[in-house]
């Protein structure tokens, strides 16, 4: 009989995180993500076995096991995305357990990731835009400013993150157009339409009376500034979108994403080319545009069962 100890798995999830923090420098959000899913999977395997968790082994896990879990995470309502993240915890820390040794056979090995619920975008319809738009006091340099940021929001679909980032120099009024920095530092050109265009140019001849205290030299460059003149952040952006759209839309999410997705769900609808839409949008592959053809075809469904007299029983 041999002598050899063999670690209980609360030992070997312990030994996995580590390497995981060392071996692959995990982040550590990611480190805590895996360890909480692990931790939740052993209680319930010791439930199961109907003994202490310090003495769960991982010799003691198959396939029925995990199924076990996943279809209880299910039952209790968890979300797929949820529950796909929990699979490639498990595939991830037995496949470890297997080239370490632990394990002779890999119970995660054959396990299928869930497919992600697809979450259709909301959208903003254009009576709203409209309405949000008139609704902005201009009378003001920061009016003027909302303005201009509210009708580039919407005319170019562009980031929160690539309009808070931009600076006076991106924006070329000469050729109406913007040169936008995206994701993995790519750049591309957007052009402006006669509304984006007329409330830059409203918000440019009084930028300067939005400077402030805090007006630094990196302030004076960027195109939009918070309160005290600081460059524009993110969460004063979002607020500002959150504002008007409160006051005109009974869209649930108010955000500068919406104004997004409806810019690109409004050009479909209105006949553009969907890869004209992700050079747009500036997405590195069509199957992240794709999302916005679903939206489409759900609105035609809503037009023809309205709309015809024998859509309804």
């Amino acid at each position: 009989m041999s002598d050899i100890h063999i670690p209980s798995m609360k030992v070997i999830i312990e030994k996995y995180l580590k390497y995981l923090a060392v071996e692959k420098n995990a982040s550590p959000h990611t480190i805590t993500s895996y360890g909480n899913d692990l931790t939740s999977f052993l209680e319930f395997c010791a439930q199961q076995e109907d003994s202490d968790p310090e003495k769960i082994s991982v010799h003691s896990i198959t396939r029925l096991t995990i199924r076990l879990w996943l279809g209880e995470l299910s039952e209790k309502g968890m979300a797929k995305s949820s529950i796909a993240r929990k699979v490639a915890t498990l595939r991830s820390f037995f496949k470890y357990c297997f080239k370490r040794g632990h394990i002779d056979k890999n119970p995660a090995q054959l396990l299928v990731v869930p497919k992600k619920d697809r979450t259709l975008p909301k959208t903003v319809n254009s009576a709203d835009i409209e309405r949000m738009m008139d609704s902005i006091n201009t009378d003001t340099p920061s009016g003027r400013q909302d303005k201009a940021l509210l009708e580039l929001f919407y005319g170019t679909g562009i980031r929160l993150s690539e309009l808070i980032n931009l600076n006076r120099e991106q924006v070329d009024l000469r050729n109406n157009q913007i040169n936008v920095t995206g994701k993995g530092n790519k750049q591309r050109i957007i052009p402006l339409g006669n509304k984006a265009i007329t409330a830059l140019k409203d918000h440019l001849e009084t930028k300067e009376k939005l400077f402030g205290s805090q007006t630094d030299r990196d302030a004076v460059k960027g195109l939009f500034h918070s309160a005290h003149g600081q460059r524009m952040y993110a969460r004063n952006a979002q607020r500002i979108v959150e504002k008007y759209l409160t006051k005109t839309s009974e869209v649930t999410q108010k955000s500068p994403h919406v104004l997004r997705h409806s810019f690109a769900t409004h050009m479909l609808d209105n006949g553009a080319d969907i890869r004209i839409i992700k050079e747009f949008l500036g997405h590195a592959n069509l199957a992240a545009t794709q999302i916005y053809t679903h939206t489409s075809v759900e609105r035609l469904k809503n037009v023809y069962e309205n709309a015809h007299p024998r859509a309804k029983t």
